[in-house]
């Protein structure tokens, strides 16, 4: 449970098929945010790993506070200031 909701926290995963790690992390940032609607989504812990295994998984969204509740949605490693 965690303390900042007091509800449990789960994983949902849901295969994809694509050709590398850079067209992963593009797909799973599209099904991310069509889904940011949902107030269960923690868009900004969006991760991908290579079927078969959970390790390592790589980060989809830079994540980084930007003060209150607000988080970076843009891509990891992007170029440029951060936005929510």
């Amino acid at each position: 449970m965690t303390a900042a909701t007091g509800r449990e926290r789960f994983v949902v995963h849901l295969t994809v098929a694509a050709d590398d790690l850079p067209a992963a992390r593009l797909l799973a940032g599209a099904i991310g945010r069509s889904l940011a609607f949902l107030p269960e989504l923690v868009l900004g812990e969006t991760t991908v790993s290579e079927e078969g295994g959970s390790e390592p998984q790589h980060q989809v969204f830079c994540d980084r506070r930007l003060g209150g509740r607000r988080r970076c949605v843009r891509r990891v490693g992007h170029q440029g200031g951060c936005t929510s």
